[in-house]
């Protein structure tokens, strides 16, 4: 499975980002999906993650309210909203994946990683 994510750059804060994560080499549909950041200097944290059909959401309690995960099967791509942006929303994020029913935040459960792209927000 690979995974290419896109869609970070720079926002000010209070402002939006949508984040992209595209798949291939498996069937996309099989996949439980999530995103993770990592900040300079902190470990890698989860922020929200999707389940095969769309269901099982959740999010962290640092976005819960202000992002959105979404995926679109037929696109094989999973996507993070991200509204109302913080200076402390500033890291890499990480698009992720497993095979498997439930979501996790657990990153040691992922064995699919993206390449991870940048978002600044500045104050």
């Amino acid at each position: 499975v690979q995974l290419q994510a896109s869609g970070g750059g720079l926002a000010q804060a209070g402002g939006s980002l949508r984040l992209s994560c595209a798949a291939s080499g498996g069937t996309f549909s099989t996949y439980v999906m999530a995103w993770f950041r990592q900040a300079p200097g902190k470990e890698r944290e989860f922020v929200a993650a999707i389940g095969l059909d769309g269901g099982g959401i959740y999010y962290s309690n640092s976005v819960e309210g202000r992002f959105i995960i979404s995926r679109d099967n037929a696109k094989n791509t999973v996507y993070l909203q991200m509204d109302s942006l913080k200076p402390e929303d500033t890291a890499v994020y990480y698009c992720a994946t497993r095979y498997g029913v439930s979501p996790s935040d657990r990153t040691y459960e992922y064995p699919y990683w993206g390449q991870g792209t940048l978002v600044t927000v500045s104050s």
